[in-house]
């Protein structure tokens, strides 16, 4: 029991129940408190990035911004969005569901659930000392978020589940199982990298411009690597 996932498991619970719940009143929520919900969320989106973003460690700067570049770059080769798509619309007709936002609300709620600092210290706590406080945290909040979201995106919100069962408890069962890997330096690189996303997503909420995060989450695997190679050469 361990090293599975418990909190990941409660995380996808409470976002299933809060989208479920904003499915229920998505019809009766009038057009203008419509968008003035989705505003504070990208306001909100936009604060929640930034105070995130300003962790980057002294000294580390230049591999912060060499994340999201050669990150943004290896996405964009490999097709990750377009393989976010083809996932999203996968489960669409998998479950033969209708909606001209079910891609884009799965997406955009995986992407906001599953990039931030909380979701990344959280699920690695929970690998390493089995501590889940701050994944249930993060559960409440995911849970009241997703009531405005799918109410905003409809169903693609409750399916977000599925990627963030794989994304999330997944960095839980590695860090179970690679403990020494996870240095205070590389969480806090982890966490600005994730926050500067979740910039982009709120930029992307307020439509104050297009940018592509799907491709830059692989700047997230990036700043793991090259944090570990340069604490290991500072040591040498």
């Amino acid at each position: 029991m361990k090293n599975l996932p418990i909190g990941t498991f409660i995380n996808m619970t409470t976002v299933a129940v809060g989208s479920i719940i904003g499915l229920l009143i998505q019809q009766v929520i009038p057009g203008n408190i419509e968008a003035i919900i989705f505003q504070a969320i990208g306001l909100g989106t936009l604060v929640i990035g930034i105070m995130m973003a300003l962790k980057v460690p002294e000294g580390y700067m230049l591999i912060f911004v060499f994340s999201l570049i050669l990150g943004g770059i290896l996405g964009e080769l490999f097709g990750v969005e377009q393989a976010l798509l083809g996932m999203g619309e996968g489960i669409r007709k998998l479950f033969n569901l209708d909606g001209e936002k079910f891609v884009e609300g799965l997406i955009t709620a995986f992407l906001l659930f599953c990039v931030g600092s909380m979701t990344i210290v959280g699920a690695i706590e929970e690998g390493i000392q089995g501590k889940r406080e701050l994944l249930l945290i993060k559960s409440t909040l995911d849970g009241i978020t997703s009531v405005a979201f799918a109410a905003t995106y409809g169903i693609g919100v409750l399916f977000s589940i599925f990627p963030m069962l794989i994304f999330q408890g997944g960095i839980t069962v590695i860090a179970a199982r690679s403990q020494h890997f996870f240095s205070e330096i590389m969480i806090n690189q982890l966490s600005a990298v994730g926050g500067t996303l979740i910039i982009g997503i709120g930029v992307n909420i307020l439509k104050l411009g297009e940018i592509n995060i799907s491709n830059l989450l692989l700047g997230l695997l990036v700043v793991a690597v090259l944090s570990w190679a340069k604490e290991r050469r500072d040591k040498a």
